[in-house]
């Protein structure tokens, strides 16, 4: 099932995540509302909380559905290691029509359970080490818009703002 994506400024979107108890039917019911939902999107990465779900699960596929073994679910993920570099644009589905450069790691290294209960560990680097860390700032109850400073953090917000006052938002 497709379920609405949460907007910035949306109190779930900015609490941090509990972690999973047990991995159950409902939890595999979850993941997969999570995948179908960031396909539709489309998008290439989406945490539970951006569903209004404060839990620690966060599905990346950096192929958006093309290669099916991309597919990445992640069940109370941990960073393992983290390094480098990366100075590039990103958007994010909960700030949608809205772009800004962010620092994040060139290589990271995420373990956490699969849809099964099982630990697993990936590493990613480019494009798959910053979804990582977007959708574990998810989890920790932070947006791309948060990491940003100055004049392009403060014109973001208040466009928001705008448009929440208008309706648009």
């Amino acid at each position: 099932m497709i379920r609405p994506i949460l907007k910035y400024g949306d109190q779930t979107v900015h609490d941090a995540a509990r972690p999973v108890a047990t991995v159950t039917t409902e939890i595999d019911r979850l993941v997969e509302d999570m995948i179908e939902t960031m396909y539709a999107a489309p998008g290439i990465g989406l945490a539970a909380t951006q569903i209004g779900v404060p839990l620690r699960i966060f599905v990346v596929d950096v192929s958006i559905g093309r290669n099916p073994a991309d597919l990445i679910v992640m069940i109370n993920p941990e960073f393992v290691e983290r390094d480098g570099m990366q100075l590039e644009e990103e958007g994010c589905l909960s700030v949608p029509g809205f772009n800004a450069t962010v620092v994040r790691p060139d290589r990271a290294v995420v373990k956490g359970l699969d849809r099964t209960g099982q630990e697993h560990q990936r590493e990613g680097s480019g494009l798959l080490a910053r979804a990582f860390q977007h959708e574990m700032d998810h989890l920790d109850g932070m947006l791309f818009v948060d990491r940003l400073r100055g004049i392009k953090r403060d014109l973001i917000v208040k466009r928001i703002r705008k448009l929440a006052r208008s309706g648009k938002w």
